[in-house]
């Protein structure tokens, strides 16, 4: 533990999206309260700031109390985080240069540096993202890799590290990377710990796409097959085949797939074969067996689910565990 909390600012400004200011606030809050009941106290010093301090209004009206950025000393943070918002939100962080000087002092000094959602474009302003692989919201993405060609933008990830550049794709990723940050200073039982006080169904790692597969399969499936979607997630252990699935939807096999394949834009088998493996990579991050990750996932044996992951992702279960492992070293 630091002699001294590590000091953690998060620029808010009006017309910002609340939760991209409240969500991670809430983990590092969470963090200090496990750090109390371990050692005593807290772990982080948490700022909500803004250009000008008082009461920014956020783009759902709700108002948020910050502090002037002139209160903090740059160099004293360890964590800068900037919020999303709206455009004109953005616009008016950009063009104020006391704000921008104040942001490029603070990110060069700080141990590690990010944004939420569309705060990523307030630090390409600035030109911090110039060279990085950064995510930021899939209605931004294509925005951001236009005007700031020097930025790699990745469209899908929930959020991406790059070196000492942390970046999310919007809102709810916001608390997905901060539980990560979190994990990188006091581990993982803490970050798990928090993710259940926050009841989140599960702590998402940076990889997974923006797009969940059941969530867009929901979204497109009309009845039987919004259920059917859901049914299929909670029982990727069994037999999934074209005639069991037919079944549930008390078509015929033949009927069933064409409409299966009409509604969700691609086959059951393919559906089916996404889900899967998108578990067994969530799987791989845990010290299960790789006999337990395949069982887990409708698989028969390892040598099945590695073929299957290696023509899709291009590399092996192990190699892939090896790579997330020294990731979070």
């Amino acid at each position: 533990m630091p002699a001294k909390p590590r000091q953690v600012a998060l620029l808010a400004f009006d017309d910002v999206q609340v939760l991209d200011v409240t969500g991670p606030a809430a983990v590092f809050g969470a963090a200090n309260d496990a750090a109390v009941h371990l050692t005593g106290r807290p772990f982080y010093r948490i700022h909500i700031l803004s250009p000008q301090g008082g009461h920014v209004t956020s783009n759902c009206g709700l108002a948020v109390v910050a502090a002037p950025l002139a209160s903090v000393r740059p160099g004293a943070l360890d964590t800068v985080l900037v919020a999303g918002g709206s455009k004109r939100g953005l616009r008016a962080l950009a063009q104020d240069p006391a704000a921008q000087t104040w942001l490029r002092r603070a990110c060069a000094r700080a141990r590690r540096y990010g944004s939420v959602c569309t705060g990523a474009f307030a630090l390409a302003a600035c030109g911090l993202l110039d060279g990085k692989r950064v995510a930021t919201h899939w209605e931004a993405t294509d925005i951001l890799g236009r005007t700031y060609p020097d930025v790699e933008v990745d469209a899908n990830a929930l959020y991406v590290e790059d070196g000492n550049v942390w970046t999310s794709a919007g809102v709810t990723t916001g608390i997905d990377m901060c539980l990560a940050l979190v994990a990188r200073d006091l581990g993982d039982a803490v970050a798990n710990a928090i993710a259940r006080r926050l009841v989140l169904y599960a702590r998402r790692p940076g990889y997974q796409s923006q797009f969940s597969t059941v969530l867009a399969a929901q979204e497109k499936a009309d009845s039987p097959f919004a259920a059917l979607v859901d049914w299929i997630r909670t029982h990727l252990d069994e037999p999934l085949d074209v005639a069991s699935l037919a079944g549930r939807a008390d078509m015929s096999p033949r009927t069933f797939h064409r409409r299966f394949t009409d509604a969700l834009g691609e086959t059951p088998a393919r559906f089916v074969e996404t889900l899967r493996l998108d578990h067994a990579r969530d799987l791989l991050q845990t010290t299960l067996a790789l006999k337990t990750v395949a069982a887990q996932t409708g698989y028969a044996t390892p040598g099945q689910l590695s073929k299957a992951f290696a023509r899709r992702f291009g590399v092996s279960p192990g190699l892939f565990r090896a790579m997330q492992r020294d990731a979070t070293a």
